[in-house]
This record gives structure tokens, sequence and C-alpha cells, in this order.
């Protein structure tokens, strides 16, 4: 009897242990992305201390392709980004030359907003997991 309570009790631990484990696993924007209209690709890779997001800007496609464009490839655009709530990181953002406060939101396990505002102006992407 008591060898069937401790099976049951370590098969109830393993099972609990490992769902939190799958939860992280989809709560995680770290992966490629590409921007919903097809004109940007983003790697999100943690960073710092290896809590932090940090978005490289991996691709360019059609009108974004520009020379000045360009030069941005394989730079950061979200650097050190802390997470302050669930699905949420808030760090620098550069869009166009300029650096501002933004933020990624893991809308769904496939789907993440890159926002930033800067002197009252804000600017909203949706990117899909590839």
């Amino acid at each position: 009897m008591r060898s069937a309570i401790r099976l049951a009790a370590i098969s109830l631990l393993l099972g609990l242990g490992a769902a939190p484990a799958f939860a992280a696993d989809l709560a995680s924007p770290v992966g490629s992305w590409q921007s919903s209209d097809g004109k940007a690709r983003v790697k999100v890779t943690l960073c710092g201390d290896g809590t932090q997001l940090c978005a490289e800007l991996t691709g360019l496609g059609g009108d974004a392709k520009t020379a000045k464009n360009q030069q941005l490839l394989h730079t950061y655009v979200v650097e050190g980004a802390q997470q302050d709530a669930a699905n949420h990181w808030q760090g620098k953002v550069r869009f166009n030359g300029q650096t501002a406060m933004g933020d990624i939101r893991l809308m769904s396990s496939d789907t993440i907003t890159l926002s930033g505002c800067q002197l009252g102006m804000c600017k909203s992407f949706e990117f899909n997991r590839l």
C-alpha cells in the first residue's frame, strides 16, 4: 500500500514538474520572427545577465530594403529589455536611427508586438514566429 502511495506521489510530482517547464517554453519570445508585412526579420535572444531580451535585425524585404536600413542589419533594434510582467519586457528600442523606450509583448506563442514611443509619437509592429 505504501509503495502504491509513494508511486502515485512521485508520478504527481513528475507531472507537476513537467507542466511549468512546458508552459515556460510557450511563454518565450526567444526565436526568429518576421514582421506581419514581411519587411523585417528579427532574432530575439537572451542577453545581459541571461534574463533580458535583445532583438537583432536579421533581414529586410520590400521597400524597407533601402541603403539606410541595410546599414542597420545585424544591429540590435531592442537591447536589454527586462521582464516587468507576464509576457512583457521593457527596454531600449531603435527605429529609424532614433532610440526610445519600448517594449516587447508576447501576444501568443506565435505572435509578438514591438512598440516604442518618443516625444508622444508611438510605433507598434507585429511579428510572427518563423
